[in-house]
């Protein structure tokens, strides 16, 4: 990648991953995001194509494919509907999750039915009253023989609340602060497992949002994820790479919505001549695709960087979250600008795209809290 040029295996990855979100996810968003569907048959249409499990390992069906791959493919995706790819983004930190830390029984049990999608993973960090103070969780799991009991909630779950389910917790089996915090893999289906009402949200309505409730919740104790009390370690690994996917999720949006904006620049007349014939919308586009470039170039050096094991990676990776979120959202609501009137109607689906990409500046950590994060690596010499 020094010449930042794709090489034939990666074009045709973010080719194919193209051509599903055409096909099978743009057709149909406005009318996913309308009635609030959750498009579960598509979703496992793209595990066959090995989205299921993208840079899980290949012995239990992954496609061991890297962090630089996976943003390609969640970029694609997210241009057909940035909720889904985004969705599906989430899906796969939890099997990497499970694959990168887990024992070989946990991931030969786990893996292949989230692989294959038959079925979908949640990730449970949030509470509602910790949200990027994630260290401030009270969920709480005492071990009581052969397993450990949880109670707890969990606030702002994607995905949540079929039973068939699967749910990466964080949840409280020590101290207070980070050192007493231990991960679990919870099964649909477990007794004292509980969802709230499907959240009513801004954008993002091609996914359900609810809590997730524990209450004296047994979940066996050969399912904690690594030893007690990694937890927090676990679940910070998990969001460098859950960091990427969410910058690429907005690039995708926000190219879709700057492809939308040239096809209508080229239809739309004004004062005698096609919107693409003003210098100062040609302008604002040369500047919508430049900021979208640069930060497509941060986000491929940050991929690299995880994919290596730099010492930068972390630090990259909150860059260029916050610097990709913070473009797509601006990029979206621009071309919802050179609509005028017919930007604000749901049939052009540019609306949709800046609703969705407005959470995006807000989960995966803060943009506030990427900001503390990159200014700790540099002022601690992590640069």
């Amino acid at each position: 990648m020094s010449d930042f040029a794709l090489d034939d295996e990666r074009t045709a990855i973010r080719e194919m991953a193209r051509a599903f979100a055409d096909d099978k996810i743009a057709p149909h968003a406005i009318e996913w995001d309308t009635n609030k569907h959750f498009p579960v048959d598509v979703i496992r249409q793209a595990a066959s194509l090995g989205m299921g499990g993208v840079y899980v390992r290949d012995d239990v069906g992954g496609s061991a494919l890297t962090r630089l791959d996976a943003t390609l493919i969640f970029e694609a995706l997210a241009t057909g509907c940035p909720a889904v790819s985004a969705y599906i983004s989430i899906h796969n930190m939890c099997a990497w999750m499970i694959d990168a830390f887990g024992d070989e029984s946990q991931r030969r049990k786990f893996l292949p039915p989230l692989v294959a999608m038959d079925r979908l993973a949640s990730y449970c960090l949030t509470e509602p009253g910790a949200g990027s103070d994630a260290v401030a969780l009270r969920t709480r799991a005492v071990r009581d023989g052969d397993c450990y009991v949880l109670n707890g909630q969990k606030q702002f779950i994607s995905g949540a609340g079929n039973e068939r389910d699967f749910y990466v917790v964080m949840a409280r089996t020590g101290e207070d602060g980070p050192k007493g915090i231990s991960t679990f893999l919870v099964e649909g289906g477990s007794r004292g497992l509980k969802f709230g009402a499907n959240e009513r949200k801004m954008g993002w309505n091609a996914q359900p949002t609810r809590a997730v409730i524990f209450e004296d919740c047994p979940v066996p104790a050969t399912n904690l994820l690594g030893e007690e009390g990694a937890g927090f370690k676990i679940a910070m690994a998990g969001l460098d790479g859950g960091r990427l996917n969410i910058g690429a999720c907005s690039l995708g949006g926000a190219q879709s919505a700057l492809e939308k904006a040239l096809s209508y620049m080229k239809e739309r007349r004004a004062f005698g001549r096609r919107l693409d014939e003003f210098q100062a919308l040609q302008f604002r586009i040369a500047d919508m695709a430049t900021e979208l470039e640069a930060a497509r170039t941060l986000l491929w050096r940050a991929a690299s960087a995880l994919d290596s094991k730099s010492p930068n990676a972390t630090t990259l990776c909150a860059m260029a979250k916050r610097f990709a979120t913070d473009v797509g959202s601006q990029v979206a609501n621009d071309a919802l600008q050179m609509f005028g009137g017919y930007g604000y109607l749901t049939e052009y689906g540019v609306e949709k795209i800046v609703r969705d990409l407005r959470v995006h500046q807000i989960l995966e950590g803060t943009n506030e809290i990427m900001r503390l994060i990159v200014a700790r690596g540099i002022v601690g010499g992590g640069m």
